[in-house]
């Protein structure tokens, strides 16, 4: 007999009943240190003061009431984005797979608008990850996602990442833009070179096509920046954000310049839930801890002590950890061992991670970890690669 739940997930046999900071307890009350962070979601920990306040103060004076009339804290909150970033407009929305149908709307929007309605195609990159919803399984063009679920969506072409030559011969007069993260985390914490992201840059300006950057997993303070285009001195034409944007509070939101953003006009596009006054209370709590003096650079820091930890690692254990890649607190440890084996010995050791593409181990932790949390990991990973040396996996069989 089928469970309630749909068997869409294969779930660990864990139960959490509560949180504090990097620390999740579960129902039998085992304490495990949280380095996936609900997917990179929960950038503030768990049971952060400042958050869990400002949503439970909200929920007490009004939760939802659709974007049939205005909701201030939506107004302040895109202020604040708009001043941090790029952007001269947002949208918000609820997930990233959401974000990112509206980022891909609004591109072939602006060219529609700007008398090109046949620009409507958008280059991604090979071991891309843009959600779950017909149009952006094409997006990340994966046969393993796509399988079962009917025709793929048209419109999107694939070239390899990392590789201007094969992207600039992709263009077409049909190609409205491109749609890229700044680090690839779903295919394995594959980071874009400066250069690359610089070229493409360029290149969008060449061919007059807009650059869109998902930075779902990478915003929000990720990589020790609030975004990762920063990192390589360019802005892109619009962007989506998801995740840690309100600490695991679901919420996303489509980030544009005016020429973008101009092109979404009354009835084009819509959300029931985006931007209601809980989501966005979250968010701005989030703002408030990630954009005081000094946290970022907290991250940076943290993100380099972590880094020189696991390169200890990967020196001491060859024969399970080849290669430490990722940026501040995206990290990912390519394993010559199975990555589920990997995950699985960290959760003996009391460790969360995320397994992710290319045989990776990602490492997400929330953004207020400091030394002590990542000896710990580092202590438990240890462990862990302990029992995973081919000697000691041969022996378990």
């Amino acid at each position: 007999m089928i469970s309630p739940l749909m068997p869409n997930y294969n779930r660990a046999d864990l139960a959490f009943e509560h949180g504090e900071g990097a620390w999740l307890f579960d129902t039998a009350g085992r304490r495990f240190l949280d380095f996936g962070a609900g997917i990179a979601s929960s950038s503030l920990g768990h049971g952060h003061p400042h958050l869990t306040q400002a949503i439970a103060e909200q929920a007490k004076r009004v939760m939802h009431v659709s974007n049939l009339y205005r909701v201030p804290g939506a107004e302040h909150l895109a202020q604040r984005l708009v001043e941090a970033s790029f952007a001269d407009s947002v949208f918000f929305c609820n997930s990233g797979a959401e974000a990112n149908e509206g980022l891909v709307k609004a591109l072939r929007k602006t060219m529609a608008d700007a008398g090109q309605p046949e620009r409507v195609r958008v280059i991604c990159c090979d071991g891309a990850f843009h959600g779950r919803t017909l149009a952006m399984l094409a997006a990340t063009g994966n046969p393993k996602y796509q399988a079962g679920f009917g025709p793929v969506v048209d419109g999107f072409d694939h070239v390899p990442f990392n590789n201007m030559n094969a992207l600039r011969a992709a263009i077409t007069p049909q190609t409205a833009g491109v749609l890229i993260e700044p680090i690839q985390g779903e295919g394995g914490i594959r980071p874009a070179t400066m250069q690359f992201l610089r070229d493409l840059r360029a290149t969008c300006d060449e061919f007059g096509i807009l650059l869109g950057m998902d930075e779902i997993q990478t915003g929000m303070g990720r990589t020790g920046k609030l975004f990762a285009y920063e990192w390589a001195g360019i802005e892109p034409d619009v962007m989506s954000l998801a995740k840690g944007l309100a600490g695991g509070f679901p919420m996303g939101a489509v980030l544009a310049k005016e020429r973008v953003a101009k092109a979404l006009v009354p009835g084009s596009h819509g959300t029931t839930f985006g931007g209601g006054p809980l989501a966005c209370a979250a968010s701005n709590a989030v703002l408030d801890v990630i954009l005081a003096p000094g946290f970022l650079d907290e991250v940076v820091t943290t993100g380099q002590y972590l880094w020189a930890g696991l390169e200890k690692l990967r020196a001491k254990y060859p024969t399970v950890f080849t290669e430490v890649r990722g940026m501040g607190l995206i990290v990912g440890l390519k394993c010559a061992v199975p990555n589920t084996a990997a995950q699985n010995a960290a959760v003996a050791e009391g460790l969360l991670t995320v397994a992710a593409g290319d045989n990776v181990l990602r490492l997400v932790p929330p953004l207020i970890v400091r030394e002590a949390e990542c000896d710990e990991a580092l202590a438990r990973l240890d462990r862990a690669a302990q029992h995973l040396m081919p000697a000691m996996l041969e022996a378990a069989k």
